[in-house]
């Protein structure tokens, strides 16, 4: 099976998140580093959130489908 690796940074705070977390917008909107747009659903996020937010770059794995397999914390 081929996967699709794509790297995006994203600096977001805890109540920002949570905004999107918890309310209507249930999805974070990043820019990867090869100048996509990337949609994410927000509980795929929650393992990343700190007091202080989420923060970092991060690289987001998915099948030829574009079923998303992993994200983890670079």
């Amino acid at each position: 099976m081929q996967t699709i690796r794509i790297r995006f940074r994203i600096a977001l705070t805890a109540d920002a998140f949570l905004r999107h977390y918890q309310g209507s917008a249930r999805a974070v909107i990043v820019r990867a580093e090869d100048g996509r747009r990337i949609q994410i659903p927000a509980v795929n996020l929650r393992p990343f959130l700190l007091r202080d937010g989420i923060n970092g770059e991060f690289e987001l794995t998915l099948s030829e489908h574009n079923k998303l397999l992993d994200i983890r914390r670079l």
